[in-house]
């Protein structure tokens, strides 16, 4: 089965059209999507390590969750999708803080990807031995902690996607929302 996305124009705006993955893709039609940061109570953050199958970024650490938002679908019901499809895991609506929207646009080879994005927090303890990694899409999974991370940033993006929105974003939510844990 072919995913279907909502195609939206510019300014995110629902056109009341619907294209497949490959064609949003190829033409750089705008669609929706999610990403997310798993958090733990020991303030550790839940990477993946994208498959060596992985047209963009094989082998590199990424976001915790990410995936595109299938038609008719809201954003908060594709990340729980997601994280059902990629670990095996479920986490509930309560689990999830949406942050920020934000657009991108990013050309590799032949694919031209135009996302809405929406990013969450989820604040959830995960025992690594209960994931079930979605083999076609990640590697690996590894709690690291912010300075393990932000190394990783500021060193060019070194071992991680070069998206560099989500990981901005990741700074500046330890370095603000999570300010008053480090006290």
């Amino acid at each position: 089965m072919k995913e279907e996305f909502d195609v939206l124009n510019e300014w995110g705006e629902f056109t009341g059209k619907t294209s497949t993955r490959e064609e949003c893709h190829k033409n750089g039609l705008w669609h929706r999507a999610v990403y997310a940061f798993i958090i733990n109570d020991k303030k550790e953050i839940l990477l993946q390590k994208r498959s060596s199958n992985k047209k963009q970024w094989p082998n590199k650490w990424d976001v915790t969750i990410g995936g595109h938002v299938l038609a008719g679908e809201f954003g908060r019901e594709a990340l729980i999708r997601e994280t059902k499809e990629e670990f095996g895991i479920d986490i509930d609506d309560c689990d999830i803080k949406y942050l920020i929207g934000s657009t991108s646009i990013d050309t590799h080879k032949d694919i031209v990807n135009k996302h809405f994005n929406e990013c969450y927090i989820i604040t959830k303890n995960i025992d690594l031995s209960e994931i079930k990694l979605q083999k076609e899409e990640v590697s690996e999974v590894r709690f690291f902690t912010i300075e393990e991370i932000m190394d990783m940033v500021h060193d060019n993006y070194k071992n991680i996607t070069e998206k560099v929105g989500p990981w901005n974003f990741l700074e500046r939510i330890l370095n603000n929302y999570y300010k008053q844990i480090k006290n």
